[in-house]
């Protein structure tokens, strides 16, 4: 088979094609053309890139080329409809193949659409005929449900197509099943010429060493949830809201849904219009909410993995990850979501609580594909652990609070670096905590008029606080829970008594006068 660029133009059917879309089907056709039919391709293009154009135009091209069958795959029926859609505007009957599907008159089509536990039924059944597709496409091809079905089709081309070519299962990996991969457009061409927003991450530095992994290599819901429901990261995620999303339709994506529903509780009482979407809901339900999050211009969706694949709304403005996750290929998709360009969005934010910005670098940054793809467990393996990342971490306070202490130079203190110098001087360690509360004193007093005030103002050193225990605890390795929640309880009690004790001593020698009575 030959298809030229110039017949790809003469296309009177459906979207008109980018040149980096037509580039990238002319290698996949002449890989038709050099490979045996047995080949199996894979091609990688970003979220927002247009994979499914790609593949439709290729079917349609192929279905026009060959006396012989297509059948494309999705992992969810949402993706199926939507497949079906697409290759009906590229001018090819397709049929979907659902569980309520009558096969009867299939011998009418030339393509078919199936969610893959549905497909893996019928074939297992006998009651699709198969004996005539030359051509199999994988729709988010890094999910390994896929490959059960693979023999099935020994003497068919098969075209895997995702946003991330790094399996779902590390014990898995992707070389073992495919035979070549194509690398389409990168992130930041894609960006730079103005076919994706470009996304502005703001990073809260977050403590995940009480995350377990699960058998699936990434943190398991269970202890997500233990974390990410208490009051502290609460209250941390909607004021990361308040401070770089406030007013913008904004997504956020949770591990687990009891937390998506305290977030939906802690947003609805502070007065934002929110809601919840999780895979309980109704296809009535999922219907209405997501109608209403299109309609609503500061609308709040919190949900759990979802909406990561198959969900397009490009009025999303901010994206929040409150998750962590050591998931390449989730971390790419939840992004993803809010990379959708329009008229009058070039950018969008994102707040990221789960230090994912640190595992896996920058959102588009230049990673080598076919490396990773060759070598996984290479890449992988190199991705440093929650300990590693939490040892380069410096506490800063958020802006609101910094600006409490305005009058302060610096309000850094490194408890390692302070507890290297005095293990160095044959010091206990316990004289780290004290000069930890002797600055944090100092920084309120600085800032107050009275002692009244440098007391409100130590309040709000509550995650100082928790980041100067947690670094105090790792250098003397000791971080039992009792003992570290006992710290933390024991150093705001000293620290208020060092106020009322110390204030006019040390407001005398900051100021040079006594404070007011």
């Amino acid at each position: 088979m030959s298809v030229t660029a110039l017949e790809l133009e003469e296309r009177t059917e459906g979207k008109n094609l980018y040149s980096y879309q037509r580039g990238a089907i002319n290698k996949i056709f002449k890989c038709f053309e050099d490979a045996p039919e047995d080949y199996h391709l894979l091609y990688q293009l970003p979220t927002g890139g247009g994979k499914t154009v790609i593949f439709s135009e290729i079917v349609r091209q192929y279905l026009k080329h060959h006396k012989k069958q297509v059948l494309v795959m999705t992992h969810r029926i949402e993706l199926c409809k939507q497949t079906s859609n697409m290759l009906s505007e590229f001018g090819v009957t397709n049929k979907v193949i659902d569980s309520k599907a009558d096969l009867s008159d299939q011998g009418n089509y030339n393509c078919f659409v199936a969610m893959v536990e549905t497909l893996n039924n019928r074939l297992t059944d006998n009651k699709l005929d198969i004996s005539d597709i030359g051509l199999v496409i994988i729709d988010e091809a890094h999910y390994n449900s896929f490959t059960k079905l693979f023999k099935f089709f020994e003497k068919s081309f098969i075209l895997g197509v995702t946003a991330t070519p790094l399996s779902s299962n590390i014990n898995l990996p992707m070389k073992d099943n495919y035979n070549e991969l194509i690398v389409g457009e990168t992130i930041q061409s894609l960006i730079e010429n103005e076919f994706l927003a470009r996304a502005e991450v703001f990073s809260y530095n977050v403590g995940l060493t009480s995350l377990v992994v699960g058998a699936n290599g990434d943190y398991t819901v269970k202890s997500s949830e233990d974390l990410y429901t208490n009051t502290d990261m609460l209250t941390k995620l909607i004021q990361a809201y308040e401070e770089r999303c406030k007013g913008k339709k904004t997504l956020i994506f949770n591990n687990g849904i009891n937390t998506s529903l305290h977030v939906y509780d802690t947003f609805r009482r502070a007065g934002y219009p929110i809601a919840h979407l999780d895979n309980n809901n109704s296809k009535k339900e999922r219907k209405a909410i997501l109608k209403w999050f299109k309609e609503t211009p500061d609308a709040i969706l919190t949900s759990v993995s979802i909406l990561t694949t198959g969900f397009d709304e490009p009025t999303v403005d901010c994206i929040v990850l409150n998750r962590a996750t050591k998931s390449l290929t989730l971390y790419y998709q939840m992004i993803g979501r809010g990379s959708r360009i329009l008229k009058n969005k070039s950018k969008f934010t994102v707040i990221d609580l789960g230090n994912n910005l640190h595992r896996f670098g920058p959102w588009g940054s230049d990673l080598d594909w076919q490396k990773i793809f060759r070598s996984p467990n290479f890449y992988l393996d190199g991705i440093l652990s929650d300990e590693d990342l939490e040892e380069n971490f410096r506490y800063e306070m958020p802006e609101a609070v910094r600006a409490e202490f305005a009058k302060s130079e610096d309000v850094y203190f490194d408890i390692k670096k302070n507890y290297i110098a005095s293990i160095r001087n044959g010091e206990s360690s316990k004289v780290i905590l004290e000069r930890s509360i002797q600055h944090h004193a100092k920084i309120c007093i600085e800032n107050s008029e009275d002692l009244w005030d440098a007391l409100a103002l130590a309040k709000l050193l509550g995650d100082d606080i928790d980041f100067r225990i947690q670094r105090y605890t790792k250098c003397i390795s000791k971080s039992t829970f009792n003992f570290v929640e006992w710290l933390k309880d024991d150093y705001r009690k000293k620290l208020n008594a060092y106020l009322r004790t110390n204030f006019d001593e040390v407001f005398e020698e900051i100021h040079g006068f006594p404070p007011e009575d």
